[in-house]
């Protein structure tokens, strides 16, 4: 399972930087997102999988049985999460913006507005 989460989070990386090397601002963005994901999944991934558990007390328990997974790494992911949809909102936002002021998506031609 572990080697298989490594070669999705392998191609989620190379999508995301193939993505983000293109000319295409909407093709940057969803480079940024998959890139997003890959982190995610690499976090989940580092912090080993156990299956059927979960970082839960019970009621009667005083302290968590082993094996059990660590609820520190499922927290990182979900502030990540929170943390990468507003990023891709804004970017998605300011990728508009810039479409409706020069009517190009083409980061080449995006040169000529400098001034």
């Amino acid at each position: 399972m572990e080697a298989m989460l490594a070669i999705l989070v392998g191609m989620l990386f190379g999508m995301g930087c193939y993505c983000m090397l293109r000319r295409n601002i909407l093709k940057l963005i969803f480079g940024i997102v998959l890139m997003s994901h890959g982190a995610n999944l690499l976090i989940f991934a580092a912090s080993g999988l156990t299956r059927g558990k979960t970082p839960l007390i019970a009621g009667n328990a005083s302290a968590l049985v082993p094996p059990y997974p660590d609820p520190l790494p499922q927290a990182l992911i979900l502030t990540a999460i929170v943390i990468s949809f507003g990023i891709i909102a804004f970017t998605l936002v300011l990728g508009r913006k810039t479409y409706e002021e020069t009517r190009s998506d083409d980061s080449d031609l995006l040169r000529s507005t400098d001034t």
